[in-house]
């Protein structure tokens, strides 16, 4: 089967917070709204501009990540937490599954594609590692505790904490406010995705992989998969290699212009549109474009790793998902029954192999 390693480019709709946070009812701010919503219903993926984050920020962060994944894998170990499903400390590479090597109904859909338009095999574990730190105020009281644990702080970084926090408050900040303009472009009240957010398990959540190991073109560093949580959001990498799929099925190499943050949908917001937004598909993997970026960073003598700063913000484990407002249509309303957002996600660690459900 023929499959194109590095798919056409796709710069994706940029969307400016800044005139929401000046002022929310301006035709400005609710044109911005708008073009949010359309744009995740026919990409599952679109680009923020927040005035609040800078690059220096995003360089500091890629910086103290690229030091810690560069370890020694004796040095990192001691930072895993199985017994919790891997939702805090670190992941180990070759431990994450995509879902679709499991899934018949993802595996008959790749199917049909054309063959430009295919995944790259994703039947195997995915060769990078991971680092979940926990984002936001805990519930008080929870059904799913092993959702909600105390973070684990790397013994070699005194900084952690304080760049972790920084970054990962930033990205918050910025989805949070993304997610109450498509309240707004949606036709619900402003508040109700961040409500349904608030004692969320977002969980910033970097990527380590190792170019030097796995830097050949063609190398899948995150096999087809689609996230689980509400939106996601990343900061711009250091290395080209993100493809996404639209809604129609087309496989487009993401473009994140400098200044931006990337944000993709994930299983929640499908649910809670009844499927206007699709959770979106992705893979990472090696392509040209990575190469070049390999010799800049050889030429900053930086560590050979690469980077994604991402978090993924996530309803309440206790909130009841289901479509919402007009979305609750009968046929959506079949498609979708309502669920508790802690369930949803640990049948979906279950299918990833972060997490037995059964003994939850």
């Amino acid at each position: 089967m023929t499959v194109t390693v590095q798919a056409s480019t796709v710069v994706l709709p940029i969307i400016d917070l800044a005139p929401f946070f000046k002022d929310p009812s301006s035709p400005e701010a609710l044109a911005e709204c708008k073009k949010a919503a359309d744009a995740l219903e026919k990409y599952s993926a679109l680009a923020v501009r927040d005035p609040r984050v800078s690059e220096g920020q995003s360089a500091t962060f890629l910086d103290t990540m690229e030091d810690y994944f560069v370890q020694p894998t004796e040095a990192k170990l001691p930072d895993a937490r199985p017994e919790f499903g891997y939702q805090v400390g670190v992941t180990p590479a070759n431990t994450e599954k995509p879902r679709c090597g499991r899934d018949e109904s993802c595996n008959a859909m790749v199917a049909e594609m054309e063959p430009q338009n295919r995944p790259l095999p994703y039947d195997g574990t995915d060769p990078k590692w991971r680092f979940f730190w926990r984002i936001g105020e805990a519930p008080k009281e929870t059904q799913f505790a092993r959702l909600n644990a105390d973070p684990v702080v790397p013994a070699a970084f005194p900084q952690w904490e304080s760049v972790m926090n920084t970054w990962g408050t930033l990205m918050h900040d910025a989805v949070s406010g993304l997610a109450e303009m498509l309240a707004v472009g949606y036709g619900l009240p402003r508040d109700t995705f961040v409500k349904m957010a608030q004692y969320g398990p977002h969980l910033l959540a970097p990527t380590g992989s190792d170019l030097e190991k796995y830097g050949k073109v063609g190398t899948v560093l995150a096999g087809f998969h689609t996230d689980l949580n509400f939106l996601t959001i990343h900061g711009k990498s250091r290395f080209p290699g993100l493809h996404i799929w639209t809604r129609s099925g087309t496989k487009m190499l993401a473009k994140v212009p400098d200044g931006c943050l990337l944000v993709q949908a994930g299983k929640q917001i499908e649910i809670c549109t009844g499927g206007a937004v699709v959770a979106g598909f992705h893979e990472v993997v090696i392509v040209e474009d990575t190469l070049k970026a390999i010799e800049r960073q050889q030429a900053r003598q930086r560590p050979l790793w690469r980077i994604s700063s991402t978090l993924f913000f996530h309803m309440a484990s206790d909130t009841l998902l289901q479509p919402l407002g007009a979305f609750a249509t009968p046929a959506a309303l079949a498609a979708y029954p309502p669920i508790l957002a802690g369930k949803q996600v640990q049948r979906e660690l279950g299918f990833i192999s972060l997490m037995d459900e059964s003994t939850v």
